[in-house]
């Protein structure tokens, strides 16, 4: 039996290099989990059209939107391991989801093969112009003078904002009250009204109205200095390791050929390195990322591992999450 099994392993590793060869040979569909419009579609399209160049096919968007991304993820977590159906994951639905214990018809880690992380979507820590701070740590000494006293609003509960806001507390010792909103623009809304007084940000939502100064950005929520805002100071500045931000990347059904992974691997990588789709990623407020299907994989498994630890501290349930 020994005998048989080495030449049908061979078998098996030499198809897989052929397919890794020869593929793609028909269009790629692309499934995003989140409707048309806004930053996910946005950077899942200028990827498509990218990647699909360097292919030499098309990839195309196939926007299935509901549940919180498990409808879309579930979908691609089903499809057939041959590389014609990829899935565009974040980390709400890869890491935080996870680590809230949200009941999912598919296991990011085991039921997928990451390709790669595709951009960093940066946070700023963005207060209202009226509040008396410039910085991280005058924001935390008028939390600490004035405790129960300062809102700190957010998309909703389980959102990385709202993960953050709990981060925040526990490194400080504050409670800045949560409030969460359905959705990102109702939340700038009343920050920009003055009925909250803080919040964490990706840049396109607040731009605009930190132009006006009618909000101020007093630091980015990255690990270390971002291109999205250059010369802006980190809360990691203040509390070293602080880092609250969302992320995209592409991933492939489980036991997809490692040659068809590999190949994806590497015109996603020449997609986020090329000048013109750099650029135009920046300009939507979100950061090119390149990197390994290893380092992806380690990156889903240690985001998930770090919130749960933040979401058990702040007594955070799943079934309160939207």
């Amino acid at each position: 039996m020994g005998g048989t099994r080495l030449p049908l392993l061979v078998m098996l590793a030499a198809f897989a290099a052929g397919a890794g060869a020869q593929y793609p040979t028909k269009p790629i569909r692309l499934i995003v989990p989140y409707p048309p419009a806004g930053t996910t579609d946005f950077v899942a399209r200028e990827a498509a059209g990218k990647m699909g160049e360097l292919l030499a096919t098309q990839i195309v968007v196939d926007n299935r939107p509901g549940a919180g991304t498990l409808i879309g993820v579930a979908l691609g977590a089903k499809a057939a391991p041959d590389g014609y159906t990829l899935t565009f994951g974040t980390s709400a639905g890869l890491a935080v989801n996870p680590a809230l214990g949200v009941k999912m018809p598919y296991d990011p880690l085991q039921d997928f093969a990451p390709v790669g992380l595709m951009v960093y979507v940066p946070y700023l820590l963005v207060v209202n112009s009226a509040l008396p701070v410039t910085s991280v740590k005058e924001l935390i000494e008028l939390a600490k003078a004035q405790p129960g006293k300062l809102n700190f609003a957010s998309p909703g509960v389980g959102t990385p904002n709202h993960l953050g806001i709990e981060l925040l507390n526990m490194l400080a010792g504050v409670r800045f009250v949560h409030v969460p909103y359905k959705g990102g623009a109702p939340a700038v809304t009343d920050l920009v009204a003055g009925q909250v007084q803080v919040l964490f940000s990706g840049t396109p939502q607040v731009s605009a109205f930190i132009k006006a100064g009618r909000l101020r950005a007093i630091a980015a929520a990255t690990p270390k200095p971002t291109r999205v805002a250059p010369g802006l100071p980190l809360v990691a500045d203040v509390y070293p390791g602080f880092d609250c931000n969302t992320w995209y990347g592409l991933l492939a059904p489980a036991h997809t050929p490692a040659a068809i992974v590999a190949r994806l691997n590497a015109e996603l990588n020449r997609t986020l390195t090329d000048p013109g789709v750099m650029q135009r990623l920046l300009d939507q407020g979100v950061e090119a990322t390149p990197g390994t299907p290893a380092a992806f994989r380690e990156l889903i498994a240690g985001e998930t591992a770090r919130w749960r630890k933040v979401i058990k501290s702040a007594g955070i349930a799943a079934d309160a999450a939207q």
